[in-house]
């Protein structure tokens, strides 16, 4: 069973159509998306489908992916919408868009998990820099209304106990003479790049923060702790935990972390950084792994990590998002860290 024909995840995304999101500024606009395949892009393209099916939001989807056969698999349903239109391409090389028409780009496309950073070092690196640039100056010949750039709570870095929660003003440490800095440090690049070209090529540009984001858009390939103990949640396995768990992280469900970044697009101001959390979703990696157990009926083990991948993990110990700023230009959540959890498990377990 594919995941549109879900009703449950069906549900969820009329729920959040209705979302308090100035839909007329998106009326009849053109949105390149990058990273189109992933948990974000999956997710995001599903709402603004059903806006148009549903309320004739009229949005033109530009789809980039790297592999045409993975995404026939996720977004094989709209292949002869005409309102759809997916390319085959690598952000780090040049991106053949000559003819389409382009109001917005959102990119979404990064390596997101710890075998990819290990792995492929290099490659997470060039699509945060180098994808970066060439999307920005794409938006640049095309003068788009907006560039949306999906940031993320590792650009922080260490907390090292002088803040509670990390503010967009606050100033993290990373050991940038690592391999796994190599996922933040380009992230912070990609700011920065932002800033570079709001300042010379005039660009209206907005940086989101996401938390760590979880949810039933998913690929289970996914290598982070979180999606490990999902998968064995959908399985019914015990899950297992790589370390005694003191970890504290902000989460985001998919669904209000795409809600944030609509959030951002219509709503954020040019140059600004914007944390997308809810202290409803502030929990330890303990009793995250908790919460996938006893939605099964299983019990929490603890098994040490190889090298390879302790060599993609954060190092991060306490990352907690201050969500403040977003809050004020009209960002909630309203449920809950359990309910999600449930409800991502149940709506996987109906795709094996």
């Amino acid at each position: 069973m594919k995941l549109l024909e879900i009703e449950e995840y069906k549900k969820q995304i009329e729920q959040y159509a209705n979302y308090n999101i100035d839909w007329n500024l998106l009326k009849n606009k053109s949105f390149l998306i990058s990273g189109a395949t992933g948990m974000i892009g999956k997710c995001l393209i599903d709402i603004i489908m059903y806006k148009n099916e549903y309320d004739n939001l009229n949005c033109t989807i530009i789809a980039l992916g790297r592999n045409k056969e993975k995404a026939s698999n996720r977004l094989g349903e709209y292949f002869n919408n005409n309102n759809f239109k997916f390319i085959e391409s690598d952000i780090n090389k040049s991106i053949d868009v000559e003819d389409e028409k382009i109001d917005y780009i959102l990119h979404a496309a990064s390596s997101t998990h710890p075998l990819q950073y290990s792995n492929d070092p290099i490659g997470t690196i060039t699509a945060n820099v180098m994808g970066t640039y060439n999307l920005l100056e794409l938006g640049a010949q095309k003068n788009i209304d907006r560039f949306l750039f999906a940031s993320s709570v590792e650009i922080y870095g260490e907390n090292r106990g002088d803040i509670d929660k990390f503010d967009e003003n606050y100033l993290g440490y990373i050991n940038c003479n690592t391999l796994r800095a190599g996922y933040p440090e380009s992230k912070r690049t990609g700011e920065t790049l932002c800033q570079a070209f709001i300042k010379q090529k005039n660009m209206d540009v907005v940086i989101a923060r996401l938390s760590r984001v979880f949810g039933p858009t998913m690929l289970m390939s996914d290598s982070k702790a979180s999606s490990q103990f999902i998968k064995n949640g959908i399985n019914e396995e015990d899950i297992v935990l790589k370390s005694e768990g003191l970890q504290n992280y902000s989460y985001s469900y998919v669904f209000d972390a795409v809600m944030g970044l609509l959030i951002c697009l219509t709503k954020g101001k040019c140059g600004e950084a914007y944390n997308i959390a809810d202290d409803k979703f502030d929990i330890k990696l303990k009793d995250f792994a908790k919460a996938c157990a006893d939605t099964v009926n299983k019990k929490v083990i603890f098994d040490l990590p190889d090298e390879t991948e302790r060599a993609g993990y954060s190092t991060a110990t306490k990352a907690l998002l201050n969500a403040t700023k977003i809050k004020e230009i009209g960002y909630f959540v309203e449920q809950g860290f359990n309910d999600r959890i449930e409800d991502t498990i149940k709506i996987l377990k109906k795709i094996k």
